[in-house]
């Protein structure tokens, strides 16, 4: 799976979302302007170690991706979007766009894409959801959806003594 932050703007977000993509094997790409730099201590601590098995792609402009990667499905996230993110079927390689967290994705975009904007359900009169918590949501439907290959699904007890 493929998760692209547009203009992330808050470190701990960005961070906790390398852990998200690290332990589930995603790529994460972070799209210019960043709201924070790569050396940030909030993004370093948010992320944790996990940062040695990922590798963050940071790219200036979505549109290059995009049109690099057009035989490839791509989601848009979004509050304004009509289709419930659950009702979507997610290709292995597919690509998941969110927006910034002050604004989401620009209108322009999502005008564009609308056919493939989806939403996650929530009350009326809310803005919306952290962004951290979409990116896990979204991705581990996706990853449910094409039987969470390659993840480990079952743990075991270690024997250590409480």
């Amino acid at each position: 799976m493929n998760i692209v932050l547009i203009e992330p703007e808050i470190p701990q977000n960005a961070g906790n979302i390398v852990r998200t993509c690290s332990i589930t094997g995603s790529t994460l790409y972070l799209v210019r302007p960043l709201g924070f730099e790569l050396d940030d201590k909030y993004y370093k601590r948010a992320g944790l170690d996990y940062f040695d098995f990922i590798n963050v792609k940071i790219i200036d402009n979505f549109e290059d991706l995009y049109n690099s990667n057009k035989e490839k499905q791509f989601f848009f996230a979004s509050t304004k979007a009509k289709k419930n993110y659950a009702d979507v079927k997610y290709p292995p390689d597919c690509f998941i766009v969110f927006g910034k967290e002050s604004f989401g994705l620009r209108e322009s975009l999502l005008k564009e894409h609308y056919e493939n904007a989806i939403r996650i359900p929530m009350l009326k009169n809310r803005r919306s959801l952290n962004l951290a918590n979409s990116v896990a949501i979204i991705l581990y439907e996706a990853l449910r959806q094409n039987g969470f290959e390659g993840l480990e699904e079952k743990g075991e007890l270690t024997g250590r003594i409480d």
